[in-house]
């Protein structure tokens, strides 16, 4: 079990939650909440760093926002640099998948003397992801209609078994075999949606979401990687955000889909080793 914490800061409290040693990685997602349970993501690193697992404002038991834009990329990138200093850390590293991976960038971007490293995956610099016809976010896409079924469902239905049932279909399309799903998610784990910050990055920052250019300018050393078969954020966005840096490492999961640290846990793992060797 992960250790929990809470920590006031000049730009609130926040909740995280630690474990393993060795040096410091912060990993956190956009729109998620954790606890004790871990994050399937954030597993891995446990064995090589010293994880702070952190709750963004408005999820857990963090502070709460006093206005919506404190939900942005930005203004989450200002609160885990007020985390940092808090902490006492001078540098550290920054781990995210998906839309935490774009938090990465963003780090990247703003605040690059106080990362060591970056690593990212299953992400994308720009809104076009939700144009690509291999994104399940897109009306292009096959799956996309029954995909805002699913959606209507989670958001209206009380019945718990309904939810759950819904919830599982939309993770299996993020599966490469979805017939392993039952092995893959055996373990306990948290990492729920919440809501008003999901909201917030698809209507207010997704449309005019493009950090290509800045991506240029970025010094800080980075993994990037990205299953062949991600069906959320295709496998060319993050080949994209790969030839954009000026000094990043990219990894191909060729049997995975948008979770490769279950579909390939032990070339996942060989990439953290490789990761935890960076500078």
């Amino acid at each position: 079990m992960w250790k929990k914490e809470l920590l006031h800061t000049k730009r609130g409290t926040f909740e995280y939650f630690v474990k393993g040693k060795g040096e410091p990685i912060c990993i956190t997602h956009l729109y998620s909440q954790f606890n004790e349970k871990g994050y399937y993501f954030a597993d891995p690193f446990t064995e090589h760093f010293q994880v702070y697992l952190v709750n963004l404002k408005n999820a857990g038991n963090s502070s709460t926002v006093s206005s919506d834009e404190e939900l942005s990329m930005l203004e989450s990138v200002k609160d885990l640099e007020a985390i940092r200093e808090e902490l006492g850390f001078q540098r550290w590293a920054f781990g995210g998948h998906s839309t935490g991976g774009m938090l990465a960038l963003k780090y990247a971007i703003h605040f690059p003397n106080s990362l060591t490293k970056v690593i990212a995956g299953g992400a994308t610099a720009s809104y076009e992801y939700m144009n690509h016809e291999g994104s399940i976010y897109s009306r292009k896409n096959p799956h996309n209609k029954r995909l805002k079924e699913i959606f209507s469902v989670l958001n209206t239905s009380n019945n718990i078994q309904e939810r759950r049932a819904v919830a599982r279909e939309w993770l299996e399309m993020s599966l490469y075999r979805p017939q392993n799903y039952d092995s893959y998610f055996s373990k306990p784990s948290s990492g729920s949606v919440v809501q008003k910050r999901l909201d917030y990055y698809s209507y207010e920052e997704l449309p005019d979401y493009d950090i290509r250019e800045e991506l240029k300018n970025v010094k800080v050393p980075a993994i990037i990687y990205c299953g062949k078969h991600d069906a959320q954020c295709p496998f060319v966005f993050s080949e994209e955000i790969h030839k954009q840096l000026q000094h990043s490492s990219f990894y191909c999961f060729h049997e995975s889909n948008h979770n490769p640290f279950l579909e390939e846990a032990e070339a996942f793992e060989e990439m953290v080793q490789a990761f935890k060797k960076l500078s």
